[in-house]
């Protein structure tokens, strides 16, 4: 039987109302999502492949605010990254096409409420392989960057969110401030 979009989701909400812990709950989904981006990828439309020629795209295939899950596809061109950014919630990544990039940043000052004076240092660098998964939970935050260098070919992810995500804290590592900003995204929900 093939796993379909409509169970995954169903299985993204069970997981996060029973888990309270989000460790949890990316621990449950990671395999679901493997599984979803290694079978029939049929529920993706071609608005989900949308790019943007100025940043990376996002689509959305599935939002609900009231659950807290939200389903974007990602597309990066050669080039485009994101900001220096945390998400404030769960979240779990397959990866549908090519390479995605993550550079991660640790936060080194003791002010983790602090919008500013924030001390960050580089942290590690994860390389994201087609068909591959990874989870993140706030830890507090989960500060990184991510994207595609422009020696590489497009890459299109499918990221998984325990909120809407329409917004989150960006930071500037030379000033060392945060900001909240909203983000915007492609409504692909209804095709």
């Amino acid at each position: 039987m093939e796993y379909t979009l409509d169970k995954f989701i169903e299985d993204s909400r069970m997981a996060a109302a029973e888990h309270p812990d989000f460790s949890d709950v990316v621990d449950v989904l990671a395999p679901k999502m493997l599984k979803l981006i290694n079978g029939d990828r049929s529920f993706l439309k071609p608005e989900h492949f949308q790019d943007d020629p100025h940043h990376y795209a996002r689509n959305a295939v599935f939002v609900c605010p009231e659950d807290g899950i939200s389903l974007f596809t990602m597309v990066w061109n050669p080039g485009q990254w994101t900001p220096v950014h945390d998400h404030g919630t769960w979240g779990v990544v397959g990866v549908l096409k090519g390479v995605l990039e993550e550079k991660s940043f640790i936060r080194t000052d003791s002010r983790e409420k602090d919008d500013e004076g924030i001390v960050l240092k580089r942290g590690g660098v994860i390389l994201l392989k087609e068909n591959s998964v990874t989870t993140f939970v706030p830890n507090p935050d989960h500060i990184h960057k991510t994207g595609v260098p422009d020696t590489r070919e497009q890459a299109v992810t499918l990221h998984l969110y325990g909120r809407e995500m329409n917004d989150y804290y960006c930071y500037n590592v030379a000033t060392g401030r945060r900001a909240h900003v909203q983000v915007s995204y492609r409504d692909a929900t209804g095709v």
